[in-house]
């Protein structure tokens, strides 16, 4: 057994601090990267790693590793809180701007929801018009550089289910831009 699942074990069976904050340390960078590439700004992604790993520390509980490797599942998580966050976003975005009474699509670039709006930022908003599996693949091909082989073992698909709905989303991904 390696040290990995030794701290996880040790988790799972006797809620183990050092344990935990060494797995936690050992996948923090990685993760911090994976949501960087992501978000907005740096505190964006600070926020999200550490909702990241609150969550994987109480879920852990349920982590089987015959299911999937710890990797694939943690990424699963971090992939679903990314998405939450513009799927929040969004509606909070939409939400000040009818309080307001701000036409979103028409709204003045001064004012304070539109400045921070990066072409990053589009790209996140471009990818939120994919179903839920599409999403996750996208993301984790591209952001998290998974292959079509750890994503579909993640997901529980063949790999090749993993491919056709990457390459249909990216496809969709193209109309949507030359619609614009």
């Amino acid at each position: 057994m390696d040290e990995q699942s030794r701290w996880i074990r040790s988790i799972q069976t006797s809620g183990d601090r050092v344990s935990a904050d060494a797995l936690v340390r050992a996948w923090y960078d990685e993760i911090l990267r994976y949501v960087r590439r992501q978000t907005p700004d740096t505190w964006v992604a600070l926020d999200l790693t550490q909702e990241i790993f609150i969550s994987m520390l109480r879920t852990i509980g349920s982590y089987d590793r015959r299911r999937a490797g710890f990797r694939t599942w943690l990424y699963a998580i971090a992939t679903n809180k990314v998405i939450d966050w513009y799927r929040s976003r969004a509606a909070r975005v939409l939400d000040v701007a009818d309080l307001e009474g701000h036409d979103p699509v028409l709204a003045d670039p001064t004012d304070d929801w539109v400045q921070g709006v990066s072409s990053g930022e589009a790209v996140q908003r471009l990818l939120g018009v994919l179903p839920g599996a599409a999403q996750k693949i996208v993301r984790l091909h591209v952001f998290g550089e998974q292959t079509f082989a750890e994503i579909a073992k993640g997901m529980s698909m063949s790999e090749n289910t993993a491919k056709t709905t990457y390459y249909r989303a990216l496809r969709r991904l193209r109309k949507e831009i030359d619609d614009e």
